[in-house]
């Protein structure tokens, strides 16, 4: 039996804005990438949102989006890779997805991400390597506890990643 809702999470930069439409165009389900519903929700760009209400404000709004999807059939979600640090969003996704860990060492994050440290809040004004370290470090144990499946992605097409993810669901 194939799961209903499948979510991909990783740290940002891991592929799953890229991997998302490919998985859900294989399984015939539709595609949400969180951060462009919470933009969508706000009326402006999460840059925005955290610069005129900052990031508590931006968390609130990535739980109401996550739950409002939690319960749609048929659905690839995409969420930001800081969606795992509110233990109710880890409970939401470990109860209503199968939730896909798309695992990527630091250096191939590092190198997807280099000159998008301007669009991207929490990489502003810091060593880029250090910073991914940092993060990466602090949320992997919360990127294990919800997953279901890990996929290690580096050197991995989008394709390849979608079929092993799709192979997964059928052994689940």
């Amino acid at each position: 039996m194939q799961a209903a809702r499948v979510a991909l999470v990783g740290f940002m930069g891991c592929g799953k804005s890229t991997v998302g439409p490919v998985l859900a165009r294989r399984l015939g389900y539709g595609f949400v990438d969180l951060d462009s519903d919470i933009q969508a929700t706000a009326g402006r760009t999460i840059p925005e949102i955290f610069q005129l209400d900052g990031e508590a404000a931006f968390r609130a709004l990535e739980s109401a989006c996550l739950a409002r999807c939690a319960y749609q059939s048929r659905l690839v979600l995409a969420p930001g890779g800081g969606v795992v640090i509110a233990v109710e969003n880890r409970r939401l996704l470990r109860n209503q997805f199968h939730v896909v860990y798309l695992r990527a060492c630091p250096a191939t994050i590092a190198e997807r991400l280099r000159g998008e440290a301007e669009h991207r809040p929490l990489l502003r004004g810091h060593s880029l390597e250090e910073r991914i370290e940092r993060l990466m470090t602090e949320r992997a144990a919360f990127y294990d506890e919800v997953a279901s499946q890990i996929v290690d992605v580096d050197g991995k097409s989008p394709e390849a990643i979608a079929e092993e993810i799709a192979c997964g669901l059928k052994s689940t």
